[in-house]
């Protein structure tokens, strides 16, 4: 699967947010090494602490379907945004949780543009178990 598919499984997704606060539906496409894509999307809680984000839905519907470290090839997020739309922080503690520093992380815009960034980019001193 090429980054313009992967980008684009995480636009169709976005319709499929729980978004009733905030009308910004995000959606994420996670790749699997073995070629398998998993979406997530975000969902909101009146309680906004209880909300996740699309990245981390995918992930985690990864790790519940068996997927492990070292299984992610690369991710693509997705929203309505002018400019490129990147995970937060937290999500981005979750792909250096489970993804190599070099693994490739595509932004994407309302124009559907992309930008290609290795996880390492996004998150320059990552906090890591090596960090334990």
């Amino acid at each position: 699967m090429n980054k313009e598919q992967l980008v684009e499984s995480a636009r169709k997704i976005m319709d499929k947010a729980y978004v009733p606060y905030s009308k910004f539906p995000v959606g994420a496409a996670l790749l699997l090494k073995d070629g398998t894509v998993i979406n997530g999307v975000n969902v909101e809680n009146v309680s906004f602490g209880a909300t996740n984000c699309a990245e981390r839905t995918a992930f985690f519907t990864a790790i519940a379907s068996g997927y492990k470290k070292g299984d992610f090839q690369a991710i693509a997020v997705a929203g309505d945004t002018v400019d490129f739309l990147p995970p937060c922080s937290i999500c981005r503690q979750v792909l250096a949780e489970f993804c190599s520093p070099e693994m490739p992380v595509y932004l994407t815009n309302e124009k559907k543009e992309i930008k290609e960034l290795t996880l390492r980019e996004l998150l320059p001193y990552a906090f890591t178990d090596l960090d334990m």
